[in-house]
């Protein structure tokens, strides 16, 4: 079934067509499901097979961080190759390797990569540009205190654009006021994060071997990518283990897994509606009365 004309990806075809070399011509086009933010596709190719994400016009540079963020894990982990991206006269979108993720991810082999990315690391947290998470802005510019990065970068931004959407959570500030004590004798250091480590974003070749997609990246602490893991399910025991094995946490992991999650969980408000609000303002409400404990 030929989703859309071939002549509809003309600007694609022309392009690759100009990256490789050759004439690259599009057979046919097959929608794929499961993305919430952006309309996904197959591109079958007189070369070969393709995955085209498509988006708004103005989102260009949406994709052309999330090729450069895919383009860093690479060096330790498996991630679909970015091949070019580009905007036409509707759309912006984002041209990546086709992999069959048709096996299931060998969880230790996973963890045990995810350490070895986490050990790439930088002077300064941040990234050399901004990026999404989701489709909402996501702030990166350097600092060298990573508490300053959460407040600024990452918490307070969710609850200034919570409340212009019309939810407001009146607690969080006094959260924020009181993140210095859920660092106490603990310092992290920048390392390479995924940024959106849900289960949704991992997947495995028919072999096992992991495959990364859809980041966020930056440098950050590394809890964060663990925090999500743990967020909405997705990653077993195996990986759990063979993470710790290769880089054991600190012990005050377990008081800060919320306090990543809630940007995550404030985000999913912002991109989803109020359905997350209850469980934003519940985990505002445990940290505030696990630090005053």
């Amino acid at each position: 079934m030929i989703h859309s004309p071939p002549t509809r990806w003309q600007t694609v075809a022309d392009a690759l067509s100009r990256q490789l070399g050759v004439t690259v011509t599009v057979h046919d086009a097959m929608p794929v499901s499961g993305g919430d933010i952006n309309v996904a596709y197959r591109l079958h190719t007189s070369v070969g097979r393709f995955f085209i994400k498509l988006n708004r016009t103005d989102r260009l540079d949406m994709f052309a961080a999330e090729a450069r963020g895919l383009a860093a894990l690479a060096a330790v982990i498996r991630v679909p190759k970015p091949i070019t991206y580009g905007v036409d006269d509707d759309h912006a979108w984002l041209l990546l390797e086709w992999l069959d993720l048709d096996g299931r991810a060998d969880e230790a082999q996973l963890g045990e990569q995810l350490a070895a990315v986490h050990r790439l690391t930088a002077k300064q947290f941040g990234w050399p540009e901004d990026n999404t998470i989701g489709s909402t802005p996501q702030a990166n510019g350097w600092l060298d205190d990573w508490i300053t990065f959460w407040r600024e970068r990452r918490l307070q931004p969710q609850v200034e654009l919570a409340a212009r959407n019309g939810f407001r959570f009146d607690e969080a500030t006094k959260l924020i006021d009181a993140l210095p004590l859920f660092f106490a004798g603990y310092t992290p250091q920048p390392s390479l994060l995924h940024g959106d480590l849900w289960g949704g974003n991992a997947a495995g070749l028919a072999d096992g071997t992991p495959v990364l997609f859809d980041p966020a990246c930056y440098y950050g602490d590394r809890e964060t990518d663990l925090a999500m893991t743990e967020l909405f399910g997705g990653f077993g025991p195996r990986f759990q283990a063979a993470y710790r094995a290769a880089w054991p946490l600190d012990g005050g992991y377990a008081l800060r897994r919320d306090l990543y999650n809630l940007y995550h969980v404030l985000n999913h408000v912002n991109l989803f509606g109020g359905g997350y609000a209850s469980q934003a303002e519940r985990m505002v409400g445990r940290l505030l009365a696990a630090v005053r404990a």
